[in-house]
């Protein structure tokens, strides 16, 4: 019997993104690709302690950031979720080191931190009408949403957290459960509006995107090493 390798599937697999990328231009009012297979660790732990709260900068290289807000350092982008709450988002390589630089920083705090990257995936939304978009998928003030800014809020019938890191566009977290239906979602809405599913952006100095493994992004699945 053959040795099973195991191997990491994006959430939106099924749809087979990469063959139906093209390269982004200015005609498409509607722009979206996954940001596939990235790291997502919950931190739990009174953020206002400042023993915690230091340990967490210490891992992360970025500052606590304040009730709906997100920052970003070396270890990638940490979004405030509610007063005892964050999600890490990182490189899906440094799983393992983040956690293990949490658990050591932890020691002696009432904190933790947990993978959830089974859980949850990342699309980018951006585009001339990207709010627009956003408006028939929820009925949050979505023109509110300044960059810097992030906000959990109803998609639809399912959650989902949004991030504005500039002005031309989001990011939208959500669960692995609805990722399809989101997609579906986002979709639909979008197809009157010159809709693509464009090339990311090169990564550069990007808080998100720089987090991105090329060599994940484009594979439907890729073994992962023994």
């Amino acid at each position: 019997m053959p040795n099973f390798q195991p191997y990491l599937q994006s959430p939106l697999v099924n749809f087979n993104l990469p063959a139906e990328t093209v390269p982004a231009d200015n005609s498409q009012q509607v722009r979206a690709n996954e940001l596939p297979l990235l790291g997502y660790i919950a931190i739990r732990g009174e953020l206002a302690d400042a023993a915690i709260a230091a340990a967490i900068v210490s891992v992360t290289g970025a500052s606590v950031p304040a009730a709906g807000q997100f920052s970003s350092g070396e270890g990638g982008v940490l979004v405030w979720v509610s007063p005892d709450e964050l999600l890490l988002v990182t490189r899906r390589a440094e799983l393992g080191a983040r956690l293990a630089a949490f658990e050591a920083a932890f020691t002696g705090l009432f904190a933790h931190a947990v993978d959830n990257s089974g859980g949850l995936t990342c699309v980018s939304l951006s585009g001339a009408e990207h709010v627009t978009v956003l408006r028939h998928m929820g009925v949050y003030d979505f023109e509110s949403l300044a960059v810097g800014q992030a906000v959990s809020t109803v998609l639809g019938k399912a959650g989902g957290t949004v991030l504005r890191l500039e002005d031309d566009g989001v990011f939208l977290i959500i669960r692995r459960s609805f990722a399809d239906y989101l997609w579906l979602l986002l979709r639909k809405v979008a197809k009157p509006y010159r809709f693509a599913v464009a090339q990311l952006p090169e990564s550069g100095s990007h808080p998100l995107l720089r987090l991105v493994d090329k060599q994940q992004a484009s594979p439907a699945r890729k073994t992962v090493a023994a």
